[in-house]
C-alpha cells in the first residue's frame, strides 16, 4: 500500500463521500453524542432512590389503613387485593422518608 499523495480521481470520491457523510443528519447527531450518551438506571433502581413527601406517606397510609378496615369488615376479595398492593408501598415509602429524616446531615 502507498502513502503517496492521491490522484485526482480518488480525491474526488472521496469528496464525494464526505459530501454525503455531511448531509447525513442522523450521522452528524449521533457522532456529535458519541460517548456521551447518558445511561437510564433501571426501574428499579430509580424506584429504590425515590424521595417521597410525609404527605404522600400519610395519604397512603389513610388508604391502607381504609383498605384494611374495608376488607376485615366486608372479606371481598378485591378489597383485600387492593390491601395488598398497597401495603407494601405503603411500607417502604415510610421506611424510605424515615430514612431521610434520620440520615446525618440532613
Amino acid at each position: 500500500m502507498t502513502t503517496g499523495p492521491l490522484h485526482d480521481d480518488e480525491r474526488h470520491i472521496l469528496d464525494e463521500m464526505e459530501r454525503a457523510l455531511r448531509r447525513d443528519r442522523r450521522l452528524a447527531r449521533r457522532m456529535r453524542t458519541l460517548g456521551r450518551r447518558p445511561r437510564r438506571r433501571p426501574v428499579l433502581a430509580r424506584v429504590a432512590g425515590c424521595r417521597p413527601r410525609p404527605w404522600a406517606v400519610a395519604l397512603l397510609l389513610v388508604v391502607s389503613v381504609a383498605l384494611m378496615a374495608a376488607g376485615i369488615d366486608t372479606s371481598e376479595p378485591a378489597v383485600i387485593w387492593a390491601f395488598a398492593a398497597v401495603w407494601p408501598v405503603t411500607l417502604y415509602s415510610a421506611f424510605r422518608l424515615l430514612c431521610t429524616w434520620t440520615k446525618p446531615g440532613s
